[in-house]
């Protein structure tokens, strides 16, 4: 049987998916599928094609906002156009003396599901009827690192803080860290990414709409 919900005044199935109608959602077989006639819809793994990317996916530990492991391994994957992009991003950093690094990447539909049922503040959690870029591959929280010393640069607040200083466009951080910020978001958006609004370290693929979301676990890619 197929239950009708009205979650926000949208109708949606209720088949596999608690929010959203499972049409919507691609499994591993239709994924399949998908990058056997079009290649750029394979999620890859970001460090094969950047190995001088470093990676620190808090999702993967017990040091994020959950407070638990949400992911099985500390890996980072994302359809092959975005990754071919960050590999831009790469080399124009590298000329500054910069580079990346990464929390977090693509992200199973149920991670999201998961996320709201805990913290449903839809500033910094995705609505679930929706699903997030991250569930398409799309999206990218990172920040920048200086090569020589490892170090992060100094940004208005830490990954995954729930403040208004997360705002791409607070006012109120130090001039430093505002020089950061704008650094980043100038290279990102040279190279097709655009910042979230209320998270300077959350980027959108420009061409996001011509994916799907999915809900493959990591152990399956």
């Amino acid at each position: 049987m197929v239950l009708l919900l009205t979650v926000i005044g949208v109708t949606v199935q209720a088949q596999h998916y608690k929010y959203i109608d499972s049409t919507r959602i691609c499994g591993i077989d239709n994924y399949k599928k998908q990058v056997k006639a079009n290649a750029n819809k394979q999620l890859v793994e970001i460090v094969k094609y950047i190995p001088s990317v470093v990676l620190d996916i808090r999702y993967a530990t017990a040091n994020n906002f959950m407070h638990r492991r949400m992911y099985p391994q500390a890996k980072a994957y994302a359809r092959l156009p975005v990754v071919l992009a960050l590999q831009q991003v790469e080399a124009d950093l590298k000329t500054r003396g910069l580079g990346l690094k990464i929390f977090d990447a693509y992200r199973p539909y149920a991670i999201t599901v998961k996320f709201y049922e805990t913290t449903a503040d839809t500033n910094f959690v995705a609505k679930p009827w929706f699903g997030s870029k991250h569930n398409r591959g799309c999206a990218i929280d990172l920040t920048l690192i200086d090569l020589k010393s490892g170090k992060e640069l100094d940004m208005p607040t830490g990954f995954d803080s729930f403040s208004k200083k997360a705002s791409a466009n607070y006012p109120g951080a130090s001039p430093l860290q505002i020089a950061n910020r704008e650094l980043l978001k100038t290279i990102m958006h040279a190279h097709g990414f655009t910042v979230l609004p209320t998270e300077w370290w959350h980027y959108d693929f420009d061409g996001w709409r011509d994916y799907q979301l999915l809900d493959i676990p990591f152990t399956a890619l």
